[in-house]
């Protein structure tokens, strides 16, 4: 099938998961979109399962194409369906950049990111970006990848700390919960990660939750 005809199709899917007062809650909690029908997310999952059981559909096509699309639940599913092995480095580029909100920052991050062969690479990168997205998405990438036990080595240790402790600083509330919650997941994976976190963050007057 033609991938614009599939997207179409999609598009024309959510009009059945219309949820104008979650779409409504959204706005009021400053997560804009261009078009939002107030998809919940398990029915996102619920389609991007029967999507991936369709032999035919290329999902990298699907999944860009998806993207393109200024529509909140586009974007979403097109994190879903994207085979993280598949996607370049430079197209993770572009996706972050174009990344508006924070749900999206999270779902992607959650969907994808954390599964990138260079999740770890790109994560560092965005948390000494300029913005607090990219942020709040580096450091849900790192929470995912310490609570597989990927240990960080010694550079990797004192980036993610230094750059930690100044998101813990941030006016952002939900910058310093994700970056509250990556320090939690690094001291969970063993005694030192748990000092260096500890002692760390004793530096700035705070603890762990």
């Amino acid at each position: 099938m033609d991938i614009q005809q599939k997207v179409k199709e999609i598009k024309q899917s959510f009009h059945q998961m219309m949820d104008g007062a979650t779409a409504q809650s959204m706005r009021q909690k400053g997560l804009d979109y261009k078009l939002n029908w107030g998809a919940t997310l398990p029915r996102l999952k619920e389609m991007a399962a029967e999507l991936k059981g369709d032999e035919s559909l290329s999902l990298y096509d699907l999944a860009i194409a998806l993207w393109k699309e200024d529509v909140r639940e586009c974007k979403i599913l097109a994190t879903m369906l994207m085979p993280p092995e598949e996607i370049l480095p430079e197209v993770v580029d572009i996706w972050m950049e174009q990344t508006t909100t924070v749900e999206l920052a999270e779902q992607a991050a959650f969907n994808l990111y954390q599964h990138l062969p260079f999740a770890a690479e790109k994560a560092y990168l965005w948390l000494s970006a300029a913005d607090d997205l990219p942020q709040i998405c580096g450091y849900h990438v790192l929470s995912r990848l310490f609570s597989r036990q990927m240990e960080p080595n010694e550079r990797g240790i004192n980036e993610f700390v230094d750059q930690a402790l100044t998101a813990l600083q941030s006016s952002n509330p939900i910058l310093r919960k994700a970056a509250m919650q990556s320090l939690i997941h690094f001291a969970d994976m063993g005694l030192m990660y748990e000092r260096i976190a500890r002692s760390a963050i004793h530096t700035i007057g705070l603890d762990f939750l």
